[in-house]
């Protein structure tokens, strides 16, 4: 099993959205890195902690679960959505997706406060530039995110 982040905008699709509706598809992605994570390295069973941004105050908001083989995203099609690329077919699709599935919220950790951590030093999350939308978690960061500060039962030890 792998771990991972997974960044969403609140207003866009939020851990109440995500806990009320319990599957959602992971669209918008629109970096080649982090659309290959999804296409390559991504696995069903993958647990990713749900992170808030672009708002007041980023943060770990929750759990979620990888729970689909990667699909075209189909807002890539669409001249009305944010996310078109006239650039891109149906015939040859740029951006997948992945559907993913709520699995728990905990305390919300916000940015700041992971920044304090020696523990989490290297996350990838938190390198100066860093802007992708998914990125790997270590097990070691993991546990520590989702056990100590997010204080989600499953996640202790």
């Amino acid at each position: 099993m792998q771990y991972w982040l997974m960044k969403s905008e609140p207003d866009e699709v939020s851990i109440d959205d995500l806990e009320r509706l319990g599957c959602v598809p992971w669209f918008g992605v629109r970096n080649y890195q982090a659309r290959n994570f999804m296409r390559d390295t991504m696995r069903i069973g993958d647990l990713a902690l749900f992170y808030h941004s672009g708002c007041a105050e980023p943060g770990v908001a929750g759990v979620c679960e990888i729970s689909s083989e990667p699909y075209p995203d189909a807002t890539q099609f669409d001249p009305e959505s944010p996310y078109f690329d006239a650039r891109s077919k149906p015939e040859m699709p740029r951006w997948l997706l992945r559907d993913v599935r709520f699995i728990a919220r905990g305390r919300y950790v916000p940015l700041g406060e992971l920044r304090l951590h020696p523990e989490l030093a290297n996350m990838r999350l938190l390198a100066r530039g860093n802007r992708l939308s998914i990125t790997p978690v270590t097990p070691e960061e993991w546990r520590f995110i989702a056990g100590q500060l997010a204080g989600i039962a499953q996640f202790k030890g």
